[in-house]
């Protein structure tokens, strides 16, 4: 059976937030597994790592699985030191975002994340060459290449996930741009990234909104949707639907995620409810028709 995802956190709830989010994630979502950790900021991870013991017994007691991903860039020896930490644990399982989490865990086994590029055969076969059990797609593939990346992943043995929901992770840098936009520096930060817990909107000079920045990471605008592409994303073999967390009713996205699946709720219903949750928002699915990956492209009436 597909089983539905929850990614990590990308932005800077408080600690209370976050608290909040999982407890009801456990108590509501019907999300199989829920990756728990700082992938974005290692500034931002004292906040809320001396929750994760609890949030992780609390997500296991409701029967889901817990990933521990590890940060998508390593630069400092303390990002080093995070990672290393991670890489070594036994349980729960991780998932790496960074070529300094493949180095520190050798060829134990592991998730490969969005943020590693898995874009071909050849490099996923590597990679399970590595020990990943697990590939979660570069969100930008269009359907072809996930097809052709998915079988390629399926006949070595590995589960294979993609994002089907929440704002595309486009790009990070050594920079953090949040806190220049506010005059600060990246090491005097004061956290303002907690001022945008969706992301800060970027717009255009004719005040079109254009991407959305979170920390050093750069995010699109809109939210990715592929609910109505689930069935052919699920024939192609995909094993995992990722729904990335932002700053509306989750518990709702993932019920109609899973009635879907399930076969429980029309498409065109389901959609609906989705954009209505999502109001304010965009909803986009250029990237996984070949198209720009803002656009939003209707799917033809079956014959």
């Amino acid at each position: 059976m597909t089983k539905l995802t929850l990614g990590p956190i990308a932005y800077h709830w408080s600690a209370e937030a976050r608290r909040d989010f999982y407890a009801r994630i456990a108590d509501e979502a019907p999300v199989d597994e829920v990756y728990l950790g700082e992938v974005i900021c290692s500034k931002r991870a004292p906040f809320h790592e001396a929750d994760l013991p609890a949030t992780i017994e609390r997500l296991e007691a409701a029967g889901k699985t817990v990933i521990l991903s590890t940060l998508a860039e390593v630069m400092l020896k303390r990002e080093r030191k995070a990672t290393a930490d991670i890489a070594a644990m036994d349980a729960p399982e991780i998932e790496i975002n960074n070529a300094a989490g493949l180095y520190e865990r050798g060829h134990r086994s592991h998730r490969i994340g969005p943020f590693m590029n898995a874009y071909n055969e050849a490099t996923i076969a590597w990679m399970a060459g590595q020990g990943a059990t697990h590939v979660c797609l570069p969100a930008e593939l269009p359907a072809e290449a996930i097809a052709v990346a998915t079988g390629a992943a399926r006949a070595l043995g590995l589960g294979v996930e993609m994002q089907v929901f929440g704002r595309a992770p486009l790009a990070v840098s050594a920079r953090c741009y949040h806190a220049r936009a506010h005059g600060r520096t990246k090491d005097n930060c004061q956290f303002v990234c907690e001022e945008d817990p969706d992301g800060m909107p970027l717009r255009t000079r004719d005040n079109r909104p254009v991407l959305r920045v979170n920390g050093i990471q750069t995010q699109s605008e809109s939210y990715v949707d592929l609910l109505p592409e689930t069935a052919q994303i699920v024939a192609a073999g995909v094993t995992h639907l990722r729904l990335m967390p932002q700053a509306v009713d989750m518990v709702g996205v993932a019920g109609l995620f899973r009635a879907v699946l399930d076969g429980t709720l029309a498409v065109p219903e389901a959609d609906a409810r989705l954009a209505a949750l999502c109001e304010g928002t965009d909803l986009s699915n250029g990237f996984y028709h070949g198209a720009a990956g803002y656009r939003r492209i209707a799917l033809a009436a079956p014959a």
